[in-house]
C-alpha cells in the first residue's frame, strides 16, 4: 500500500497541511478533483471533463484551492492556453463518519497478559491510539508513511552493509529482536518480503485492506539508503486486509511508474 491510495477511499474530507495550517476540504466536487490531482499533475481541461461540470464552476473550485494552497498551476511551457494542477500541499489523511469502517467486534482490544515486556507495551499503546482514530473516522496513514519514512532512516544506519545479503540478514535480525515480526525474503526482481506476526497491524479490526503505512515507510527509507536509488513499496497482503502474514513488493521507482 502507497500513501496516496488511501485517496481511493470514501471519505466525507480530506485533510491537508500548508505552512503549518491544517486545511479540511469537505466538498464532495473538491474531493473529486483531488484525488484526480493527488495521482498526478492534471490538465485543466481533463478535469472539467472527468468532474462533468461546467467550466466556470471547475474555475471556482480550483480557484478557491488555489488561494488556500492547496493546489498550484502551470501554464504549458508550448501552449500559453493549457493549464496543469498540482497538489502544493501534504496530505494528512481522511476524514469519514465515526466508526463507518470499523467491522463488528472491533472494541476488542488485546491484553497485555501475565508477560509484560517493553515491545509489547508500545505495541499496544501504538495500535490502541490507532484503533481510536479509526473509530472516529480519521484516517492518518499517510502521517504514519512519512513517520515511518523518517524511522527508517536511522533503522538504515544499523542495517545498511555493502554486501546485499548481510544487509538483509541485519534487516531481518533487526525486525525479529526487536519484535517487530518475522521477515521472509523472496529475492529477485521484484524483492519480496513477508512478514508474520507483524507488530503495526496485527491487532487491528480486520478493515478489509491493507494497512502497515508505518512499515511501508520504514522499507522505503531502508531500501533507499542500501540502493542507492529511489525506491517503490506496496503491501500487497495484510493481516487488517484478513491476510494471514503481511506482504512487501520492493522495486525501484522507475520500474513501477514503467508498470503504471
Amino acid at each position: 500500500m502507497k500513501a496516496t491510495e488511501q485517496t481511493e477511499e470514501k471519505a466525507d474530507a480530506l485533510i491537508f497541511l500548508k505552512n503549518g495550517r491544517t486545511i479540511v476540504v469537505d466538498s464532495p466536487v473538491r474531493i473529486e478533483i483531488l484525488r484526480m490531482v493527488m495521482t498526478g499533475e492534471q490538465r485543466f481541461d481533463d478535469i472539467v471533463r472527468r468532474i462533468g461540470r461546467a467550466k466556470s464552476t471547475v474555475s471556482v473550485h480550483l480557484r478557491d484551492m488555489i488561494d488556500d494552497g492547496i493546489l498550484a498551476e502551470r501554464t504549458d511551457e508550448n501552449d500559453a492556453r493549457r493549464k496543469f494542477l498540482y497538489l502544493d500541499a501534504r496530505y494528512l489523511g481522511t476524514i469519514a463518519a465515526p466508526g463507518c469502517s470499523m467491522p463488528a467486534g472491533w472494541e476488542e482490544q488485546p491484553v497485555l497478559g501475565d508477560s509484560v515486556r517493553p515491545a509489547s507495551v508500545f505495541r499496544l499503546i501504538f495500535n490502541t491510539i490507532r484503533t481510536s482514530l479509526l473509530q472516529s473516522g480519521v484516517n492518518i496513514e499517510p502521517v504514519l508513511f512519512s513517520a515511518g519514512i523518517r524511522a527508517g532512516n536511522e533503522v538504515a544506519e544499523i542495517v545498511s552493509d555493502s554486501s546485499n545479503e548481510e544487509f538483509l540478514k541485519k534487516l531481518s535480525d533487526f525486525f525479529r529482536s526487536n519484535e517487530l515480526g518475522k521477515i521472509t525474503i523472496e529475492e529477485g526482481s521484484p524483492l519480496v518480503i513477508t512478514v508474520t506476526d507483524c507488530y503495526e497491524c496485527q491487532d487491528l479490526p480486520k478493515i478489509g485492506r491493507p494497512a502497515c503505512s508505518f512499515d511501508c515507510g520504514l522499507l522505503t527509507a531502508v531500501f533507499n539508503r542500501q540502493t542507492g536509488d529511489e525506491v517503490d513499496v506496496t503491501e500487497t497482503h495484510c493481516y487488517a486486509a484478513g491476510d494471514p502474514f503481511c506482504r512487501f513488493v520492493i522495486k525501484r521507482k522507475e520500474e513501477a511508474i514503467t508498470e503504471n
